[in-house]
């Protein structure tokens, strides 16, 4: 919790007005039952009905006084906590945007998300009920305990037996509640995933018919976080109930004891009656105290939580002298470049070397898992190098700020991913100061203008989330649109083909080549009529750059290369 009181800084100036008006709460209520004292004794018992006026008058003041100051308190805890609550949210959601992808596979996208929302609230929550008790539960108690011995010393002793009791029931009660918090929030994440994972294939689910498996897998993980939240409510349950005797046992001791001594004349009605507030108030600062208690396990595995976010570094950052990047001719050269993803016992790139230069298309092919996405991912820096260099225009990527590697750089990524908004914020995301004229020209070039005019609203027609709303194809273009608008030196397509019919994927090429004579042009792709064009086509086969060259080059020098030919083309098609 340490580390995240910095986000309460900015609300100094509330957290202590909420402190001093706490106290002045707290002091009042401490007051009242002397009040109450004198008028019971002196106004009461001997008809002084003036003397009743003006105590009770100072009464309902004190009272309507610490009424005012704990709503203002309340007031500007709420508003202390919520800024809390934007602050570390908004530090969150900014530090992950720094992560390379390796921190995001390491934690996981549900458990990001659940940190993110349930985590922050968790503490937040307890922030809320600090700032309210930190005063009030410690002063309550001292206060009381000091007013009640003053009160009556003899019948105190009630309090020295009673308070150790309520603490050591409480104490076992938690004891068994600490282990079961930490557990909920894992839980919370496993549920998380699993309805993020069905919400996100329900196509898939329903296409096989997997709906009762689902369901299922869904019952299994929502029952075992309710189970785990019923023993803790047990708990919870358990402790007001344990309190509640011990202190009702307590007010029959001190009426019991208290009635002897008022028979005795040792003590006044008025006094056993503050005397009786005053326990009551210990007892409630002891009730506060350990709702404290029952909410710092699961605050603080939220905040350990939070805490491990916050502090994960990125595998790699910007160098701290880097190299400046001008407009360069986009030249792209991997030398001798391995590369292990995290964990794994092969690497998925194995001493591949190559130039891609200007003006040229560069083709990559080969089989599932040959590693075609993953040469890209290096080039953009989602992953490093571990071993050889990726250079671009001639300057290691690890030696320049990523922001003006990628700035070089027109990226449409395997998966076409579209954010919620019209077809104009879709593709202006590729270069927000792009004209309207510049965006249809990204169309035309993707093939993408012809559905766009036939949606209704045309360029402000409405993508849904994750583009549902669109089919693959036509998903794939405004991606590849998205990356035309950029106007870069690299254009790199990683299998951005794949949705579409042979005649818009030669369209898409023939544009590509007309228009991006001037930039490196990589494309990733499984169909062979796709890059047979291309100026140099990459094979990969298991990591291993296996063949190089042309078409028609390839055809006679690599058996890999062959072998996929032969596998989509007849042979009339290949001669």
């Amino acid at each position: 919790m340490g580390k995240l009181t910095e986000f309460l800084r900015p609300y100094r100036a509330f957290v202590t007005v909420v402190v001093v008006l706490t106290f002045l709460q707290t002091l009042s209520s401490l007051y009242l039952p002397n009040l109450m004292s004198d008028i019971v004794d002196t106004g009461i018992i001997r008809g002084d009905q003036g003397y009743i006026l003006r105590e009770g008058g100072l009464m309902l003041g004190v009272t309507v006084l610490g009424g005012v100051a704990s709503v203002i308190a309340r007031f500007y805890g709420a508003k202390a906590t919520a800024g809390f609550g934007k602050l570390l949210r908004s530090r969150i959601f900014s530090h992950v945007e720094h992560f390379t992808l390796k921190e995001f596979d390491d934690i996981g996208t549900s458990s990001l998300i659940v940190r993110s929302t349930n985590d922050v609230m968790q503490v937040q929550q307890f922030v809320n009920m600090l700032l309210s008790m930190m005063v009030m539960a410690p002063l309550t108690a001292i206060g009381g305990i000091v007013l009640a011995v003053r009160t009556d010393a003899a019948l105190s002793l009630v309090i020295v037996v009673v308070v150790p009791m309520m603490g050591l029931a409480i104490w076992l009660l938690m004891r068994q509640g600490f282990a079961l918090f930490r557990s909920i929030q894992k839980k919370v994440d496993r549920l998380n995933l699993v309805l993020r994972e069905n919400l996100t294939g329900v196509r898939v689910v329903r296409a096989f018919g997997r709906v009762p498996y689902e369901v299922d897998r869904f019952d299994q993980a929502n029952v075992d976080l309710t189970d785990t939240s019923v023993r803790v409510f047990q708990i919870m349950a358990t402790l007001m109930p344990v309190v509640f005797l011990i202190m009702n046992f307590a007010m029959i001791a001190i009426v019991w004891f208290g009635a002897y001594q008022i028979n005795a004349g040792s003590l006044q009605l008025g006094n056993l009656m503050a005397f009786i507030q005053y326990v009551m108030q210990i007892m409630f600062a002891v009730m506060m105290v350990s709702m404290m208690l029952f909410m710092i396990p699961r605050a603080q595995a939220s905040a350990l939580r939070i805490n491990e976010v916050l502090a994960l570094e990125p595998e790699f950052r910007d160098p701290a002298d880097p190299k400046p990047t001008s407009p360069g001719p986009g030249t792209v050269e991997f030398r001798h470049v391995t590369f292990y993803y995290p964990g794994g016992e092969e690497p998925a790139l194995k001493d591949i070397s190559f130039i891609a230069r200007p003006g040229e298309t560069t083709a990559i092919i080969g089989g599932t898992g040959a590693g075609k996405s993953t040469l890209l991912n290096l080039i953009v820096r989602f992953y490093e190098a571990g071993d050889g260099s990726v250079l671009v225009d001639g300057v290691d990527v690890r030696e320049v700020r990523q922001q003006d590697l990628r700035r070089k750089l027109g990226y449409a990524p395997s998966k076409a991913v579209l954010f919620t908004g019209s077809v104009l914020e879709n593709i202006r995301y590729g270069d927000q100061a792009a004209s309207e004229a510049a965006v249809s020209h990204a169309m035309e070039l993707a093939q993408a203008s012809e559905f766009v005019k036939d949606m209704e609203g045309g360029l402000e027609a409405e993508i849904s989330q994750g583009g549902v709303n669109l089919s693959g194809g036509q998903r794939q273009r405004l991606a590849m649109a998205r990356a035309l608008v950029r106007r870069a030196e690299i254009y790199m397509f990683d299998d951005s083909f794949s949705a579409l019919d042979f005649k818009t994927d030669a369209l898409v090429r023939s544009a590509l080549h007309r228009e991006l004579s001037h930039a490196t042009v990589l494309i990733v792709a499984q169909r062979v009529s796709t890059v047979m064009d291309a100026d140099q086509i990459l094979v990969l086969d298991d990591g291993q750059l296996v063949g190089a060259g042309r078409h028609d080059e390839l055809m006679q020098t690599c058996p890999v290369y062959r072998e996929i030919v032969s596998s989509q083309l007849t042979p009339e098609e290949i001669a």
